[in-house]
């Protein structure tokens, strides 16, 4: 009897979802139809994390550890346009709450749930400032200037406003 080989998920999931937002782009649907294809969207990106993480085992160190870091921007980045790209004029400051969505969780929830996890474990926590300055510094790329850009360009719509305008040359007169 031959060998079957067995199909991964890894594979299959990111067909499906691609198939999936073909039948689905462009078209109003329901909220059933909405959670099944959201459900093999988040497949795909999992997919997409483990081909990564397979990747990453296989280069080796340092290597492997930014073969992950760029396929997780380039899948954030991805979903946060797709969103922009489908939500018209309404998404015009989704990119920046985003960023700093992911700023706050990563600096307050995060290290806030390790602290409270390691306090109960072993009753007092030493805090090593190695590891969260080094994601510090890594994010503050592009953290400056969503910061920055939201205190002085735009107003609360997100738009320019004329009075957070950023300094323009004075008119020739």
């Amino acid at each position: 009897m031959p060998a079957v080989r067995r199909v991964e998920w890894t594979l299959v999931a990111p067909l499906l979802a691609l198939v999936a937002l073909a039948a689905v782009w462009g078209r109003e649907i329901a909220g059933v139809v909405v959670a099944v294809v959201a459900v093999l969207l988040i497949a795909a990106v999992l997919a997409a994390v483990h081909h990564a993480e397979v990747v990453a085992h296989r280069v080796g160190e340092p290597y492997g550890s930014i073969v992950l870091a760029v396929a997780v921007t380039v899948i954030e980045v991805g979903l946060i346009v797709t969103l922009m790209l489908s939500s018209g004029d309404k998404a015009s400051t989704l990119a920046r709450d985003t960023v700093f969505a992911a700023v706050m969780i990563t600096c307050n929830g995060i290290m806030g749930l390790s602290i409270l996890l390691g306090s109960i474990k072993h009753e007092i926590t030493h805090f090593n400032a190695e590891g969260p300055a080094g994601r510090w510094q890594r994010s503050s790329c592009w953290r400056a200037p969503v910061w920055c850009c939201r205190a002085s360009r735009w107003g609360s719509q997100g738009r320019s406003s004329p009075a957070r305008s950023w300094p323009s040359r004075p008119s020739p007169r």
